[in-house]
């Protein structure tokens, strides 16, 4: 089975007016012997209602915590998160509660993230009753419609976690993010864990269900072809830092970032034979401890100058919808960016 294209969201399917969600220069930093772990440092970007924005990068990056920074499931160390106007970073203790019903998260790991303690029904029923939410008998009926929604039989209702494979345990997951009707959901690489045939299933859920209910989403990945056939625009983040955004089809038809370029070279490609210039990097990616002082990825750029060691270049409009963070790409004369 391969994943839907068909459900991306373009033109006026997607509300261009206000971002649901908009980013400010956020950062977050873990405390360390050898100094601050600078994870997430100072990313900024947008989302528009009922759109997709996917992020990718090696492991490490700083997604998945960047993710969980936008829902303050961790603390951000700096920056703002305007959720529909208001800044969630400055919500009291009563507010993120509040906050919590509009806007989930569906996790990586589908058999980390379920009580083993709960049978499926209370697993995903629980969410009614930390909020005090219907009579049991609305509960139920609830829990088996989210059932019926995510493609799990009602016969799984008293169930384990244990008893079911990947892909049912990973519904479920979907299943208990829906209970509360969110409008904004943070999918952190929701299939990673799972076998390529489960993983095109669960991408088709996934996009069936933002078709009907009008959701956004921003999805976490390392993989670039999990991405594409999910998101209208793609960052890339690279030692914390997003280094190109733009949308799905300038990420695969020109990228302009050589990170972003060598990301895209890896993918395999399902033809017997077929060859692609490969960009292989050199080195190691530095340590986001002591990140460089230029550019962070002067390192292991083949297309380094000078100038990239002196100063981090900024996240500017390089053409319309295309932002890229990259001198070479600034200047007017990248060698590689023309196809």
């Amino acid at each position: 089975m391969q994943p839907n294209d068909t459900a991306r969201h373009e033109g006026p399917d997607v509300e261009m007016q206000n971002p649901v969600l908009e980013v400010r220069n956020l950062k977050k930093f873990f405390h360390t012997k050898l100094g601050p772990l600078k994870a997430v440092n100072g990313i900024s970007f947008s989302v528009r209602r009922g759109e997709t924005l996917g992020i990718v990068g090696e492991s490490g990056c700083g997604k998945s915590t960047a993710g969980r920074a936008v829902l303050r499931l961790v603390e951000p160390t700096a920056g703002e998160v305007i959720f529909e106007g208001e800044d969630i970073t400055r919500f009291k203790r009563d507010r993120v509660r509040a906050f919590r019903r509009d806007a989930q998260i569906i996790f990586q790991d589908p058999f980390a993230s379920l009580d083993p303690r709960l049978s499926i029904s209370e697993i995903i029923g629980e969410p009614y009753e930390i909020f005090n939410l219907y009579s049991k008998a609305e509960r139920f009926e609830r829990v088996q419609n989210l059932m019926s929604l995510v493609g799990l039989s009602t016969k799984l209702t008293n169930s384990f976690p244990h008893e079911l494979d990947g892909g049912r345990r990973q519904r479920v997951g979907v299943a208990r993010a829906l209970a509360l009707d969110p409008k904004f959901i943070v999918c952190d690489e929701p299939v990673s864990a799972l076998d390529v045939s489960i993983q095109a299933q669960i991408l088709n859920l996934i996009q069936d269900l933002q078709d009907r209910l009008n959701l956004t989403y921003v999805f976490i990945s390392h993989d670039l072809s999990v991405v594409r056939h999910l998101s209208d625009r793609v960052a890339v983040m690279y030692l914390g830092k997003i280094v190109e955004i733009t949308t799905y089809h300038n990420i695969f038809t020109r990228p302009r970032h050589p990170y972003t370029q060598a990301l895209l070279s890896a993918i395999p490609i399902p033809k017997v034979n077929a060859k692609r210039e490969r960009l292989i990097l050199e080195g190691d990616v530095p340590s986001p401890v002591d990140p460089p002082k230029g550019c962070i990825f002067s390192g292991r750029c083949p297309y380094v100058m000078d100038k990239c060691h002196e100063a981090p270049p900024s996240l500017i409009s390089t053409e319309e919808e295309h932002y890229t963070a990259c001198y070479l790409v600034h200047d007017q004369s990248d060698p590689i960016a023309e196809e």
